[in-house]
């Protein structure tokens, strides 16, 4: 008997200590953030929204979303009080307070009976933090089949609560993907091509050629790339690549192979497409370094850094494995590298070299994006 009781004692104490570890943990959702200092926000599996403090590339608290994950698109408010989300597998945007780790926006992007939306990673928040944009793609579920609908541009009111409705609807082109705001209250969105919209009229104007390009000498370009980056120098980046023929036979036997980037700048509003390297791997996402122009990054299985204008290479880390999204420091200094698994590795930017690594709370961050702010 007496060895069944201490056998229980025991059981007892290590079920109080895990009690007492998991309220520790779950304490992290009241810290507030500190004003002035620097933060990495992430989303990651399975509903989670995780704060990194950059200074120390430490975890700093853990939000709990509601519903499910996928795809983690994540913008920050202006006034960096809030996180706003795409989730619950493309179908939501939350609005989630950083200080109190409380979801105080909700908009459904299904706003019509017997349709289904998905928006594919097409959202952002207004410059002056009033308004939320997104791009919804419906679908009409009948019985027996289904009807593709014209795609449309909602807005919302941030100030709407738990239950957002959008306060203007307008017809948007097909195809479009992410978009960034710019200072002037205008929207810039990607597509096949590159439009500024009107977001008071609904108005979409072309401002940059993507798939319409007509550069002589080279093939179409093709594009992959849904992780839209919040710069301090307001560049909305977005990677290519294209054939670049030798001949008049446009043969792509003899082509070079060329990687290169749209930009897009939220502050000016003027637009270039830059050529900066020969296409030797595949890169998932590229950021051109806010204190050098001229210095361009770019990840998957490599970490890798280029000067643009002499379109050299000037080095290159192996990785530990696959990474899908890069993120800078505001000091230009360090390198934050997120996606695929549940660790965000930390490198040097001049070097590249491996100088920590971030292992999240939860699962794996899939496609969701990093962004770095400070308070």
């Amino acid at each position: 008997m007496l060895k069944n009781k201490k056998i229980a004692a025991v059981a007892l104490t290590a079920l109080l200590t895990l009690g007492s570890a998991a309220a520790t943990a779950a304490d992290t959702s009241a810290r507030k953030l500190i004003r002035g200092h620097e933060y990495l926000a992430i989303a990651n599996a399975p509903s989670n929204l995780t704060v990194i403090d950059v200074k120390t590339d430490k975890v700093f608290k853990e939000c709990e979303m509601p519903d499910r994950f996928g795809p983690g698109t994540m913008f920050i408010s202006p006034d960096k009080t809030r996180a706003y989300v795409l989730n619950n597998h493309f179908t939501t945007v939350y609005g989630v307070e950083l200080d109190t780790c409380k979801t105080v926006f909700k908009a459904d992007l299904n706003i019509n009976p017997g349709e289904r939306v998905r928006s594919m990673f097409s959202f952002t928040v207004s410059a002056d933090g009033k308004e939320i944009y997104a791009v919804a793609n419906p679908t009409k579920v009948n019985l027996d089949h289904y009807v593709v609908q014209q795609p449309r541009l909602q807005v919302y009111s941030t100030d709407a609560g738990l239950d957002a409705k959008p306060i203007r609807v307008f017809p948007a082109p097909r195809q479009l993907y992410i978009m960034q705001a710019a200072d002037d209250g205008s929207l810039f969105v990607a597509g096949p091509d590159f439009y500024k919209v009107n977001v008071q009229t609904g108005e979409f104007t072309k401002v940059l050629d993507g798939r319409s390009w007509d550069r002589p000498g080279y093939s179409d370009p093709d594009v992959l790339y849904f992780w839209p980056n919040q710069q301090p120098n307001r560049d909305f980046s977005i990677l290519w690549t294209a054939a670049k023929y030798n001949d008049d036979s446009e043969s792509l036997d003899n082509a070079e192979f060329k990687y290169g980037f749209f930009n897009m700048n939220m502050k000016t509003g003027e637009t270039e497409t830059v050529e900066f390297a020969t296409l030797t791997e595949v890169y998932f996402t590229g950021l051109r370094s806010q204190h050098d122009r001229n210095i361009m990054y770019g990840v998957l299985n490599r970490l890798t850094k280029y000067d643009i204008a002499k379109q050299e290479l000037l080095a290159a880390q192996e990785l530990d494995h696959t990474y899908y999204a890069i993120a800078l420091s505001h000091d230009g200094k360090k390198i934050y590298l997120a996606g695929t698994f549940n660790d965000i590795g930390v490198h040097d930017a001049d070097t590249l070299a491996k100088i920590a690594r971030i292992d999240l709370p939860g699962g794996d961050m899939g496609i969701a994006n990093p962004q770095v702010f400070i308070r």
